[in-house]
């Protein structure tokens, strides 16, 4: 026959859990607890401390390389500016420009009557008729004319003046119809090679006078010509040639 449960009697479901607890509580305080491992824990964190502070110096290290490039990867928006790491500067020695090759001489230009001083008592100056000059042992003033049909001053040529004096030999003469621009003189003589000088009117007068000086020859009173006299032009080649 059943009764009714009172207020005082416990459920059959909490008997049982309280039951459990206590059987529970006493295999506790029988268990002993092993000791805890501190050697493996140090280890851990001292893994765990040298991950952070690596990642803490990458970290670092990428900061600073930032301001050196900026890397456009792969999948960012088009059209954004590369910008590439700058190259190391480099002490390079400036090479040395090649000096452009000295124009050639060309003649002096002198005004009509000019007088030109080759050596004191060796004077000469031009006028439209022809070469006047004058030397040491011959103070009176000479003459060779152009324009009295003695040279053909359509065809290239040189005259030759020569007179010896003082332990001098002074060299002169007219050099007309060559081709260019002439530009220097060159004497071949007994002693060796003479360069002179050339002098021209205004304009292009198609002929000039050429002079040179040189030490007299002991023993000789006279150049004594090896070969010949040649005027050259600005382009290298031959203006006239005796």
């Amino acid at each position: 026959m059943n009764h009714p449960r009172t207020e005082a009697d416990p459920a059959p479901g909490h008997v049982e859990t309280e039951r459990l607890r206590r059987a529970l509580t006493e295999v506790a305080y029988d268990i002993t607890p092993s000791p805890l491992p501190l050697a493996a824990v140090e280890r851990q964190g001292r893994r765990i401390r040298l991950r952070r502070r690596t990642a803490v110096l990458g970290a670092g290290c990428g900061l600073l390389l930032v301001p050196l490039a900026v890397v456009v990867l792969p999948g960012t928006e088009s059209g954004a500016p590369s910008v590439t790491s700058p190259a190391a500067s480099a002490s390079v020695s400036p090479t040395p420009s090649a000096s452009p090759a000295a124009p050639a001489p060309t003649p002096r230009i002198v005004a009509s009557g000019e007088h030109v001083t080759a050596v004191p008592g060796f004077e000469l100056w031009l006028t439209a008729e022809g070469k006047h000059w004058t030397t040491p042992s011959s103070p009176d003033p000479q003459f060779r004319s152009v324009a009295d049909g003695n040279i053909v001053r359509s065809d290239p040529g040189v005259t030759l003046q020569e007179e010896s004096g003082d332990g001098r030999i002074y060299l002169s003469g007219v050099y007309y119809g060559g081709k260019g621009t002439a530009s220097s003189v060159e004497v071949e003589t007994v002693a060796g090679t003479v360069w002179g000088k050339l002098v021209e009117l205004p304009g292009d007068p198609g002929w000039g006078v050429w002079y040179a000086v040189t030490d007299l020859k002991p023993g000789k009173d006279s150049i004594h010509f090896e070969k010949q006299i040649t005027v050259h032009n600005t382009e290298g080649g031959i203006y006239a040639q005796w």
